[in-house]
């Protein structure tokens, strides 16, 4: 009789308890999946939100194994795997949510349309901490907005995790490039070659004059949420658009009909949650690793480092807004 195969993983009886590391069962791939040998598991705000049960649109029935990112080589293929195989470096968003088993574990069985190759100039830590922000910065920019060379983009929030990510996309795709933040994170905004925006100090209307001539920008990214959104649509030009990753809320929709401006929001689990469009997430890493690899984006990583054994600090991190940069969990040191 041959002994099933079996794996750690750090396992969430219940919300907001601790995870306990145990050995489950390891799972097989089928058809359209392969299996990882996870190497890291970026950390997002979202994860910490899922294991509290807070996040509505983010629902994951428990006991489970969360973590959404990941980076790892595939160990096997479906019977009807061609575009990968057992060697290859892969990452992507590829579970922790809606049913699907997550990254905190030593192996997972992904459906290859979320993945892309790991861009070679980069390592599993460094890899596992970008698939959920550099997915997200992406659709609003690029699919929603329709980003073109030359336009004036506005980035809220751009010394975090989604922020920092569509600051670079911007700038490699042409755009003048601006970010509001506050005074510690100018270092961080202004590094990734963004003009900093004191919003603290500085009031909407300073700031278009200021950076505009009063026209408004192009493109406006919030990432933040809440008012921020509602800033930003005084700060889109007339004919302008605006993306928000946090569209949620009660918003008066005024000032941007007045400025026959345009709205979109990005909700990158949707393909996770219903199947739909998992291939154009591996596309999008796919053009991600072109940009990582030519050296025009790089991500920033908190120095710390941590283990299967160490998930709750990592997530303990984020939640006392310690972090300092994208946070990762190693599975296989």
């Amino acid at each position: 009789m041959i002994k099933p195969s079996t794996m750690r993983a750090a396992i969430l009886e219940a919300h907001g308890a601790p995870f306990q590391v145990t050995t489950v069962a390891q799972p097989r791939p089928g058809s359209g999946e392969v299996l990882v040998r996870i190497a890291a598991s970026g950390v997002n705000p979202l994860d910490t939100k899922i294991r509290a049960g807070t996040a509505a649109h983010a629902r994951q029935s428990l006991p489970a194994i969360l973590g959404l990112d990941t980076a790892g080589t595939i160990e096997a293929v479906g019977p009807d795997v061609t575009a990968f195989k057992a060697g290859d470096e892969v990452y992507g968003m590829t579970g922790g949510v809606g049913g699907h088993q997550g990254s905190l574990a030593e192996y997972q069985v992904v459906d290859v349309g979320l993945l892309a190759r790991k861009p070679a100039n980069q390592s599993m830590r460094e890899a596992a901490s970008l698939p959920l922000v550099a997915i997200t910065a992406w659709e609003g920019l690029i699919d929603r907005a329709q980003l073109r060379a030359g336009q004036r983009v506005l980035v809220h929030g751009g010394a975090g995790g989604i922020g920092h990510v569509a600051v670079q996309i911007a700038r490699a795709f042409g755009a003048e490039v601006f970010a509001t933040g506050s005074e510690p994170q100018r270092t961080i905004i202004e590094g990734d070659g963004a003009t900093f925006i004191d919003y603290q100090s500085e009031t909407v209307a300073n700031y278009v004059a200021r950076c505009t001539g009063g026209r408004g920008f192009d493109v406006v990214y919030d990432t933040v949420g809440g008012v921020t959104l509602d800033t930003s649509f005084e700060a889109v030009c007339r004919f302008g658009h605006v993306v928000s990753a946090l569209g949620w809320g009660t918003h008066a929709l005024a000032p941007l009909s007045f400025r026959a401006a345009t709205y979109s929001g990005v909700f990158t689990l949707l393909p996770l949650l219903t199947g739909e469009g998992r291939a154009h997430h591996g596309g999008i890493l796919e053009k991600i690793t072109h940009l990582v690899e030519s050296g025009k984006l790089v991500p920033r990583l908190d120095p710390r480092r941590f283990s299967l054994n160490d998930v709750c600090h990592a997530y303990q991190a984020i939640n006392e807004r310690t972090a300092n940069g994208k946070l990762v969990v190693e599975i296989q040191l």
